[in-house]
């Protein structure tokens, strides 16, 4: 029996498409069935009703199914985060409408009638709606690296850079989830009680989210970039935390042009927040600084929290960025933990100095 080569391929696509849209539907509906606990246990309810279920995943697949047009229609050229501003308000207002249709409250109906009123409702719903859709294409495009890993691995003498690649995709996946659900928890309390307030966090939130995932398609990119990404993410924290956290961050001017590669700098200043100042009643200062010596790039994070002896520092953000090193720079690179006087914690990284 002879196999038309063409038909096998084209049997293996369908295949692989089938299979991709099969796992596309099971994360969505994970992801939408966490939205709708988060949402009751914020409301202080701990019974989830199975319309609540209904709704949250109707509009789940409705942004979902919303995307996957756009990218057929324009046959890849939409990027992200254009989908995601298209597909998520007319994911919402269709998923809402055909939930109503099964029985379920028409919210949608109650927007449109009373917009003045309901402002806060409707901002909460988008930025649910748009954090857990940024979340997905994340999954996505970390499971796409790892696809690609392997097939240059057995292809081509590029290996090697494709598994740095690959690798980035995979730990930019490790933001976790939990991460965008506090911050957006934040971010209803602020509209509620301070909507000024609400705005500005929402501002860092949607910055620090578009940097994650154009950073997610390069190698390498300026440290000032890393460096805004950081401020975002530090914002975030100062507002969570208050009074409990103060940062700044000093870069020398002959660092400024200096190269540097994704998720080396932040895991440090996330484990600074979560391991130094948060555990800590009276918090303390972090305080990130880019200096050069020689032909070496230096970059400390500096915490003032409960110390290096009062937490077990091996956590994954810091064995992911000795993997990291390792992949990038081998014996070049290197990562150093020690205590700060009277208490903290000093992180300081070395890597070969490239200029763009």
């Amino acid at each position: 029996m002879t196999i038309n080569p063409i038909t096998a391929a084209n049997e293996s696509w369908v295949g692989r498409t089938m299979r991709r849209r099969l796992q596309s539907m099971v994360l969505v509906v994970a992801v939408s069935s966490a939205i709708a606990v988060l949402l009751c246990l914020m409301q202080d309810r701990y019974a989830i009703a199975p319309m609540e279920l209904a709704v949250s995943n109707m509009i789940g697949f409705s942004i979902w199914l919303c995307i996957e047009a756009l990218q057929s229609i324009s046959r890849g050229r939409i990027g992200p985060i254009a989908a995601t501003f298209v597909a998520v308000p007319l994911g919402v207002i269709s998923g809402g409408k055909l939930a109503a249709l099964f029985g379920a409250y028409d919210f949608i109906a109650r927007w449109t009638a009373d917009p003045g009123n309901e402002w806060k409702s409707i901002t909460t719903t988008l930025i649910f709606a748009a954090s857990a859709t940024a979340f997905i294409i994340l999954f996505w495009r970390a499971s796409n690296y790892r696809v690609e890993l392997e097939t240059e691995r057995r292809r081509s003498a590029e290996a090697g850079r494709s598994q740095a690649i690959a690798e980035l995709g995979l730990l930019q996946a490790q933001i976790e989830p939990h991460f965008l659900f506090n911050t957006l928890a934040h971010v209803q309390s602020a509209i509620e009680e301070d909507p000024a307030l609400g705005k500005v966090m929402l501002e860092h939130l949607i910055r620090y989210l578009r940097g994650t995932l154009r950073r997610s398609r390069q190698s390498s990119y300026a440290l000032s970039d890393e460096l805004d990404l950081i401020g975002s993410l530090l914002e975030i924290a100062r507002i969570r935390l208050g009074k409990r956290l103060r940062f700044h961050i000093d870069v020398d001017a002959a660092a400024k042009t200096a190269r540097l590669a994704p998720l080396l700098l932040q895991p440090l200043v996330e484990n600074a927040i979560k391991h130094g100042i948060e555990p800590s009643l009276e918090g303390g200062e972090i305080r990130v600084r880019c200096d050069v010596d020689g032909a070496v790039l230096v970059l400390q994070v500096i915490d003032t929290g409960v110390g290096i002896a009062a937490v077990a520092p091996e956590g994954v953000g810091l064995s992911n960025v000795q993997a990291r090193l390792s992949s990038l720079h081998g014996d070049a690179g290197r990562l150093s933990l020690h205590a700060l006087e009277p208490h903290g914690t000093v992180a300081e990284l070395r890597i070969p100095l490239q200029l763009g």
